[in-house]
């Protein structure tokens, strides 16, 4: 589920400074329009919703590289949330792990959004229709709470904190709050685990950037500018990441210019050093049922923290290059299981959201 950084803010300054006043000309859009865009897909649920204002929530979940992975198919007292595999991402996901862990966090939106208008669900997983997740609908007393309230405000925040601590009330229910059958969590707090999590962070990202199929991939999904973002309303927009805004042309060449391993590790290291803690989630099975399980947990955890003040963004390279994942498990205290999701957390500045697909888009016919 990770979130690549661009471009290193000040070297891209610098060397495009010049030609700030074209940029601004370049029919880029403004942030400004982004932000009325994507407003209508961010508005608070209806009191009464309809099944497209659920799937609408639903669709704010977490994803790989905002591929937004997902179909959902309406049926009687039920959605199904099947896998779009033409959205996957072979390269950095090839047994399509993000994808399923992709639909539990959409699941656990659509759960939670639906039992606080007073139809609450189950959650359950078919493997026979390609492994979609199901939701059937029952009915009940409204369930509020502070995790529904939070999935309009979450965000994957990308970008240094401040280096505050949290405080241990406050770990405790994020611990209590990701608590779902079959997924462990473990917390890092102490700042000798966190720099050894670091390091096999940046081991990832080098051996990831070294890969050209990696960078290739990675640049197909990557959203230069807020005109490109909102046309495709999908990928990493890059502004989020609080990197200027460059055309469409430009923007893949000056990845290329400046977004080079050594000064994303740099990146990511400030990162790290400047968060409170890290979590890692551990699914029982190294199945797409247990993945999804894993999806359920880390949204959780996220809109618990986004309930608290907390961002928080994904760090998955120790999960997606496979050769370190022996070595992360065994810093977790779990030696010999698959760590599935790495998330790192703590006081942050809120960033521009990312974009989503309307719900026209994601409707299964």
């Amino acid at each position: 589920m990770n979130r690549r950084q661009l471009l290193t803010g000040t070297a891209t300054a610098a060397a495009l400074g010049g030609g700030a006043a074209y940029l601004t000309l370049a029919g880029m859009g403004s942030s400004s329009d982004y932000a009325a865009g994507i407003a209508p897909l961010r508005a608070p649920l209806a009191e009464r919703p309809s099944t497209r204002d659920l799937i609408r929530h639903a669709t704010l979940a977490a994803n790989g590289h905002n591929t937004q992975p997902w179909r959902f198919r309406v049926g009687d007292k039920r959605i199904a949330i099947q896998p779009d595999f033409s959205r996957r991402t072979p390269v950095v996901d090839p047994d399509d792990h993000h994808v399923f862990v992709s639909l539990g966090c959409a699941a656990e939106n659509l759960s939670l959004a639906s039992a606080a208008r007073g139809a609450p669900g189950i959650i359950g997983f078919d493997p026979l229709d390609q492994g979609s997740v199901t939701f059937d609908f029952a009915q009940g007393p409204a369930i509020p709470s502070v995790l529904f309230d939070a999935i309009t405000e979450r965000q994957s925040t990308r970008a240094e904190y401040d280096g505050r601590m949290v405080a241990p009330a406050d770990l405790d229910a994020l611990a209590r709050a990701a608590a779902v059958p079959g997924v462990d969590l473990v917390l890092l707090t102490d700042r000798d685990r966190i720099d050894q999590l670091r390091d096999l962070v940046l081991a990832g990202n080098s051996a990831q950037m070294a890969d050209p199929a990696f960078v290739r991939e990675l640049k197909s999904w990557l959203r230069f500018n807020p005109r490109q973002a909102l046309r495709s309303g999908d990928g990493l927009y890059s502004v989020a990441s609080g990197n200027p805004p460059l055309p469409d042309w430009l923007g893949p060449q000056a990845f290329d210019w400046f977004s080079t391993a050594r000064a994303q590790n740099d990146t990511y290291a400030r990162q790290i050093s400047s968060s409170a803690g890290i979590a890692v989630f551990v699914g029982a099975g190294e199945d797409a049922a247990h993945w999804v399980a894993v999806g359920q947990a880390c949204q959780r955890f996220a809109l618990q923290a986004t309930a608290l003040g907390l961002k928080h963004a994904f760090i998955n390279q120790p999960v997606e290059v496979a050769r370190l994942r022996p070595e992360l498990a065994a810093l977790i205290g779990l030696p010999g299981r698959r760590p599935d999701i790495v998330m790192r957390f703590g006081h942050g500045p809120t960033l521009a959201y990312s974009p989503r697909r309307p719900v026209d888009a994601v409707l299964a016919t």
